[in-house]
């Protein structure tokens, strides 16, 4: 199907960034292949976020939640929104801070379009052009060669999960697989609904389809997150216990690249204290615990999530 009959909603998600938010609506708005409609959730800013997109993207679909969801929870409205009330072929998910080139999502679409993939993600770098460490993709492991070859005809590579940084997925996908589970709150939640999205479907990587993350610092997944540690520890055990995402050989590789990173994180960290403490917390609720519906975690913030789906774990 041509792109140019393709319906794309962008979401963007944000929180406390207005400036940087004005400017990725800019960039939108500067798209060679602009979206046709675009929704914003904002988080319950404290900084006029909500206003300021109003002005910046006056055709915007804003969402002023009452109060922070997370990323994870901003991301199921956004993806909620978008499907029940837009009518999309495809959904452009990106957080506040991801500036996209002008021909980001034409490049999406059209490889996307052209390779038969549910998801297609874009490659992210730093405002000085440098490789983002935090979104590096990595090839599929043990890829079937008809995907590997779909991904390749277009200038793709095949992968296992994409990042909330700019990811294109197909409304259908969604319908089929849910939404992002909102009691993640921050990490692990791109990679739980990618890989979810993607356990049977085609994702790629598309080179040619480049947005700048501006974050405060370069840095990979690796860096010191303080006490927000217990997010990583939690939601990864949750993803592991609870998830259908992954199969259970990937379960093993990605547990244990989990514990390999955890490591040089407690290594590199000047807080060990923090993280020790924030480590045994996230370990305890991800063992203790299950992540609610998201029906259950979103309630009470009106038309925004009616009819919102329970969550996809299991």
């Amino acid at each position: 199907m041509s792109s140019t009959r393709e319906r794309v909603v962008a979401v963007v998600v944000s929180y406390n960034r207005r400036d940087l938010l004005v400017e990725a609506l800019e960039a939108l708005a500067a798209q060679t292949r602009l979206p046709d409609a675009v929704v914003v959730v904002d988080n319950a800013s404290t900084d006029g976020s909500a206003d300021a997109a109003r002005v910046a993207a006056p055709g915007a679909d804003v969402v002023a939640l009452a109060r922070n969801t997370g990323g994870a929870g901003g991301f199921a409205v956004g993806l909620h929104r978008a499907v029940a009330a837009h009518r999309p072929d495809w959904v452009w998910l990106m957080d506040d801070d991801t500036i996209p080139t002008p021909t980001a999502l034409a490049e999406l679409v059209d490889a996307a379009s052209a390779s038969g993939a549910a998801v297609a993600g874009s490659r992210v770098v730093w405002h000085d052009g440098s490789d983002h460490p935090m979104n590096t993709p990595r090839a599929r492991a043990f890829d079937a060669p008809e995907r590997a070859a779909a991904a390749a005809a277009v200038g793709a590579i095949s992968v296992r999960s994409s990042s909330f940084v700019s990811m294109l997925v197909a409304a259908d996908a969604v319908r089929e697989a849910g939404l992002p589970l909102a009691d993640y709150f921050i990490w692990n939640d791109d990679f739980e609904f990618s890989t979810r999205v993607l356990r049977e479907r085609l994702g790629i990587f598309v080179p040619a389809s480049v947005v700048v993350h501006k974050t405060a610092k370069l840095g990979a997944t690796d860096v010191d997150p303080g006490a927000r540690f217990r997010f990583e520890v939690r939601n990864k055990v949750w993803m592991l216990r609870r998830s259908r995402s992954l199969v259970a050989g990937e379960k093993v590789m990605y547990g244990g690249s989990s514990v390999m990173r955890w490591a040089r994180t407690f290594a590199k960290s000047a807080q060990r204290d923090v993280l020790r403490a924030a480590f045994v917390e996230g370990w305890r609720e991800g063992w203790t615990t299950d992540p609610r519906p998201n029906s259950l975690v979103l309630a009470g913030l009106g038309d925004a999530v009616r009819g919102i789906d329970g969550g996809a774990d299991g």
